[in-house]
């Protein structure tokens, strides 16, 4: 199990991916499943992925290999955001039709979600999310955060601070607090966290940056949250009977 989640505020969008994989309690591992595609001035791009780790990896792989050879379309040249989701659903669908059926066979699960977004030069930025099946969704100020793999423990969060106007300081902050929340109760889930911030506009990566178990400021934020939420819990008025 994974955690990933992105949030498109006005500001920008704000990225998060855990790094824990598991195929059992004696078979953890540690992967990376943030990727990000950035020229300068024209575009900045992240993707961050759940699921089947193989089906996952082989679908970036398959989408790096057209930028390194030119192949037509490909992320590093389509000239919008909806086309980089589509790029992303149909490599990921080819992967899954490729493997799909050897995995079903072994009674493995072979899906996989990506989230992506960015902005490209001439367009807006945007947020999608990408199913297994290779069809997607676009985020909007109603909806304007995505969640994939384990994430009804840092839902809950998110849903009583995110809005349009959220800052990307508390934006961070919020992201983060899910992931504590999720860490702390569910083991699937863990460090190191990978973060990624697109500042609206800039067609750059301004802030990336990984968080590991002894991280100062993981650690002071889950003090302080943890001390925040007891102190609101009892000063809840007690019912009168």
């Amino acid at each position: 199990m994974t955690y990933c989640v992105a949030t498109m505020i006005d500001a920008g969008i704000v990225f998060a991916s855990d790094s824990r994989t598991n195929a059992g309690v004696d078979n953890i591992s540690t992967f990376r499943k943030m990727k990000t595609f950035e020229r300068s001035g024209d575009r900045a791009l992240v993707l961050v992925n759940s699921g089947n780790l193989a089906i996952t990896q082989a679908t970036i792989n398959h989408l790096e290999q057209a930028i390194r050879h030119g192949t037509e379309p490909n992320l590093m040249s389509v000239f919008s955001m909806y086309d980089v989701a589509e790029l992303i659903g149909t490599a990921l669908r080819e992967v899954r039709h490729r493997d799909g059926p050897y995995l079903m066979e072994n009674n493995v699960d072979g899906g996989a979600n990506f989230l992506v977004g960015g902005q490209i030069a001439g367009e807006h930025q945007r947020l999608f999310l990408v199913y297994a099946e290779g069809n997607f969704i676009e985020a909007t100020p109603e909806t304007p955060y995505f969640q994939i793999g384990e994430v009804k423990y840092g839902k809950p969060i998110i849903d009583r601070v995110i809005t349009a106007e959220t800052s990307m300081d508390d934006a961070i902050k919020c992201v983060l607090v899910s992931f504590d929340s999720t860490m702390r109760s569910n083991l699937s889930v863990g460090m190191p966290i990978d973060l990624a911030c697109y500042n609206r506009e800039s067609l750059q990566l301004g802030h990336v940056r990984r968080f590991d178990e002894h991280d100062s400021y993981m650690l002071s934020l889950r003090q302080s949250w943890g001390e925040g939420v007891r102190r609101a819990f009892a000063q809840l008025p007690n019912i009168e009977w």
